[in-house]
């Protein structure tokens, strides 16, 4: 994916409520063609990650149902 798309640059962020102000949080933007960027706040400088929203829906699912709890 081409990182200096507009899409990327102009794409509107969210993070999870229980994310301080100091950072370290995971934000998510959904982007055209049913991508979906997820990025590091501690770490702007480094490129978003992107996934399908098919890939984003099977770990968010996994997530609810408590598949990695183990690694908390």
């Amino acid at each position: 994916m081409n990182l200096d798309r507009p899409e990327l640059k102009n794409a509107d962020w969210f993070k999870s409520s229980a994310s301080s102000a100091n950072g370290g949080c995971l934000e998510i933007a959904f982007l055209s063609e049913g991508n979906v960027a997820i990025r590091d706040t501690e770490d702007l400088g480094n490129p978003p990650f992107v996934v399908s929203r098919h890939v984003w829906e099977c770990w968010l699912d996994g997530a609810k149902n408590g598949e990695f709890d183990h690694l908390t």
